[in-house]
C-alpha cells in the first residue's frame, strides 16, 4: 500500500476521550490516574481455550486476591480482563482500594458469540475480541475498548488489510477540533513512540478509517472510549499481530444476549448491558434474549425455564446463568453439534 494511502487510512484512529456522562472512576482509569502501576502486566494471562463440538461455553471461573499495592485495575490487567467487565463482576469492591486479601471475581467464562468460528469476532456489547487461530480447534479471548456513543464502532463483516509496526498517527481535522474544544492541541502527525495513541501495532480494516490497534494508555482497556477503532492492551495486540494474517476475516457483532450449550448438555444465557443510547424497555430486551435462545435451540427439543430467562434479562451483569428447566433432559453432544 502506498505511503500516502496508509497515512490517510490511519487518520481515522484516535486517542481516548472521556464519554459525556461517564463516571469519575472511568474517567480516572482512562486518564491513567490512581496508582502509577495500574497498567502493569507482569504475568498477564492469555485466555486460550480448546473448542469442543456442541459446546458453546469456554473459560473458567477464577477468583483473585488483591494485594496491598493493587487496585481493581491492576487485578484486571494481571488477569487480562476489561475495566467494565471486572467492575460489573465486583460491584461491591472499591476500584482504587480493594483491600488486602479481598476476593475479586474474574469474569473469564464466556458463551461464544453467534458468529462463524473463524478469524476474528468482536462482540461490541461485551467489549471482547475472539480469535480463532487457523487450523486449530481453540479460541483466544481478549478485552477491547470500542467506540463511544458519539463515535460508535460499526457492526459488519470486514477484513484486515495490512499490518503496520510502529505506525504514525495522522489525526483528522474533526478530532483536532474536538481536542481544541477541550483546550488541547494535536499536531497533524504523531510519530511512532510513547506518545502515539496507536501503540506499537496497527491493523487497518476494510472499513475506511477503522483499525485494530494497541495503545499507549492501557489502563482503560475494556471501556467505550475510542473514536470507533478497536483498541487492545499492548501485550494482547503484540500477540494477535503475530498470529493473524493480512486478509483475515473480522466479524463485528453487537450481541448483548448470548445463549449456548454447556458441556452438561444444558442451555445457558449470558446477558450484558445494551449500548447505544437509552436502555430499551424490558419487553424489547426480553425479545432480544428470546431470539438468542431460539437461535441456540434451533429445532432441538429442550425445556427452557422462562423465570430464569427473565431473571437473567433483568440483571444483565455478564454472568452465565442456566436457563434449562430443573430436570430437563440434557441434549447429547452430537445433537448439539448439528
Amino acid at each position: 500500500m502506498a505511503v500516502a494511502g496508509m497515512a490517510l487510512l490511519l487518520a481515522g484512529a484516535a486517542p481516548a476521550a472521556a464519554q459525556p456522562g461517564q463516571d469519575r472512576e472511568a474517567e480516572a482509569a482512562e486518564a491513567g490516574e490512581g496508582e502509577a502501576g495500574a497498567g502493569r502486566t507482569q504475568g498477564r494471562r492469555l485466555h486460550r481455550y480448546p473448542l469442543e463440538a456442541g459446546v458453546d461455553i469456554v473459560g473458567e471461573a477464577q477468583t483473585a486476591r488483591a494485594s496491598a499495592e493493587e487496585t481493581l485495575l491492576d487485578v484486571a490487567a494481571r488477569y487480562a480482563v476489561g475495566y467494565e467487565q471486572i467492575r460489573m463482576a465486583n460491584p461491591e469492591v472499591d476500584t482504587w482500594l480493594p483491600g488486602v486479601g479481598t476476593a475479586v471475581r474474574i469474569p473469564s467464562r464466556y458463551i461464544l458469540p453467534d458468529a462463524p468460528r473463524e478469524g476474528v469476532v468482536i462482540n461490541l456489547a461485551e467489549m471482547r475480541l475472539y480469535h480463532y487461530p487457523e487450523d486449530e480447534a481453540v479460541v483466544e479471548v481478549f478485552p477491547v475498548s470500542i467506540g463511544r456513543r458519539d463515535w460508535s464502532t460499526p457492526p459488519g463483516e470486514t477484513r484486515i488489510t495490512a499490518k503496520i509496526e510502529d505506525p504514525a498517527w495522522y489525526p483528522p481535522a474533526s478530532i483536532r477540533e474536538e481536542a481544541a474544544e477541550r483546550g488541547e492541541s494535536l499536531p497533524q502527525r504523531v510519530p511512532p513512540g510513547p506518545d502515539n495513541p496507536l501503540g506499537r501495532y496497527a491493523m487497518p480494516l476494510e472499513i475506511s478509517g477503522y483499525l485494530i490497534h494497541g495503545t499507549n494508555r492501557p489502563w482503560g482497556i475494556g471501556m467505550r472510549s475510542t473514536h470507533g477503532c478497536i483498541r487492545l492492551h499492548p501485550h494482547d495486540i503484540a500477540h494477535l499481530f503475530d498470529e493473524v494474517a493480512v486478509g483475515t476475516q473480522v466479524v463485528i457483532v453487537d450481541q448483548p444476549f448470548k445463549a449456548g450449550w454447556g458441556e452438561d448438555g444444558l442451555l445457558y444465557l449470558q446477558a450484558f448491558p445494551t449500548f447505544g443510547g437509552e436502555t430499551p424497555p424490558r419487553r424489547e430486551r426480553l425479545a432480544m434474549a428470546v431470539e438468542a435462545v431460539s437461535a441456540a435451540l434451533g429445532d432441538r427439543d429442550h425445556r427452557v425455564d422462562g423465570s430464569r430467562l427473565r431473571a437473567a434479562v433483568g440483571r444483565q451483569d455478564g454472568r452465565i446463568r442456566r436457563i434449562s428447566r430443573p430436570g430437563a433432559a440434557p441434549v447429547e453432544a452430537a445433537r448439539r453439534a448439528e
